[in-house]
């Protein structure tokens, strides 16, 4: 079976399960075990020193977990893959294990508000300098990467104003500099986006969201160039943020259904984005599949779908955000995205709670802006519920 030459939706299905499992499980198993016997010494060494595949102890590999990581390697076209127990550990454990004090990153002011706080307050007590510029400002990117840095760290559509950037451009200047580029593909999924094909080195993945799909699990991936992911593997291996096995198998039964899911949420996403940009209660609308999206032309070419998350202004104060968001019905009032129903709530308890309202501010997020991720309902009954809830205004 050559998965390389497979559509994502079939690699989603049967990545890291060519084979059928011990007693001819068709079904991954969950191997709850802590360690792994060996009868034989020589054989357990070989193993351990890697000379031979294996498992030795599941802080470090597992079976279960493995097969997780075949698949967002081959749906991402990586060399390797490696997991972790959340996002946000994903995020970290790359960054702490590819910076040292003395480097320096740029990076840009929209990223999602848990790697805010890093690149403002976590990596500066390590004397490790972080540049962050305009997102759209693509020269002025090329200008701070030019000057020298360690690593260029890009999120695109960001989290939450859906802003996009130009990675081809940015991984370009990038390597001219000699610096590693890290991007964050959670929005973007490996169905409707794959930065590794634009000259990214790393591509990060919150799998809570899409890939696992129905907020019921916690799970980070990071994949991309051997060398690095097992430099960011063997810093999870003794920091610890280990991917519990029934976890992984959790977000193995989600991925098997991403390709339907996330086509679904593109076309309620464009759907709903359409009707709220000419609704005369909504200020602003952002979502990078409307021609008027400052980023669209970038999107079409850089990515195969926009997306199942979007979000708008509403012409008035938090109080009519609260009143809006007070009388949606086919809605989770939740802090997170991707998952099968539809989830939305205001930055400030969502993806920004870490920061304040100053910070967001600063950062351009306005007090009166909604985040909305579609789930897989029928887009005429999100669209109507989105009218009798503006009514109420």
């Amino acid at each position: 079976m050559d998965l390389k030459k497979s559509k994502r939706g079939t690699a989603s299905v049967w990545a890291g399960e060519e084979e059928l499992f011990q007693d001819g499980s068709s079904t991954v198993p969950i191997v709850n075990t802590v360690t792994y016997a060996y009868k034989n010494l020589d054989e357990w060494v070989d193993v351990a020193l890697g000379k031979k595949p294996g498992f030795i102890y599941s802080r470090n590999t597992n079976p279960t977990v493995a097969v997780l990581e075949e698949k967002i390697r081959l749906l991402e076209n990586a060399e390797a893959a490696t997991s972790f127990s959340t996002g946000m550990a994903a995020i970290s454990n790359t960054l702490f294990a590819l910076l040292k004090p003395g480097d320096r990153v740029v990076s840009i002011k929209d990223s999602y508000g848990g790697t805010s706080k890093l690149f403002l307050e976590f990596l500066p007590k390590l004397n490790i300098e972080v540049q962050l510029c305009e997102t759209e400002d693509h020269e002025q990117l090329e200008k701070e990467i030019a000057k020298g840095c360690t690593l260029v760290y890009l999120e695109s559509p960001t989290n939450p104003t859906l802003k996009i950037i130009d990675l081809k451009r940015i991984a370009a200047a990038s390597k001219k500099a000699g610096a590693l580029v890290v991007a964050d593909n959670t929005f973007g999924t490996p169905i409707n986006q794959n930065p590794l094909e634009l000259g990214v080195d790393l591509v990060i993945h919150s799998a809570t969201k899409f890939l696992g799909g129905h907020s019921d699990t916690l799970c980070g991936l990071v994949c991309g160039e051997k060398s690095l992911v097992h430099k960011i593997f063997q810093y999870r291996e003794i920091t610890g943020a280990t991917l519990h096995p029934e976890t992984a198998y959790n977000v193995i039964r989600g991925m098997k259904t991403l390709e339907l899911r996330v086509n679904r949420q593109n076309e309620n996403a464009l759907k709903i984005s359409r009707f709220l940009y000419d609704h005369p209660k909504i200020s602003r609308v952002f979502y990078p599949g409307l021609d008027t999206h400052r980023g669209h032309d970038i999107a079409k070419r850089q990515m195969k779908g926009f997306g199942g998350v979007l979000s708008f202004e509403l012409d008035g104060d938090y109080e009519s955000v609260k009143t809006f968001l007070h009388h949606l019905k086919f809605v989770h009032l939740a802090a997170s995205l991707g998952s099968v129903s539809t989830l939305a709530g205001p930055p400030s308890v969502t993806s920004h709670v870490e920061l304040s309202e100053q910070q967001r501010k600063k950062l351009g997020i306005s007090e009166s802006l909604i985040r909305y991720s579609t789930g897989i309902e029928n887009s005429e009954d999100l669209i109507d519920d989105l009218k009798q809830a503006l009514e109420k205004i």
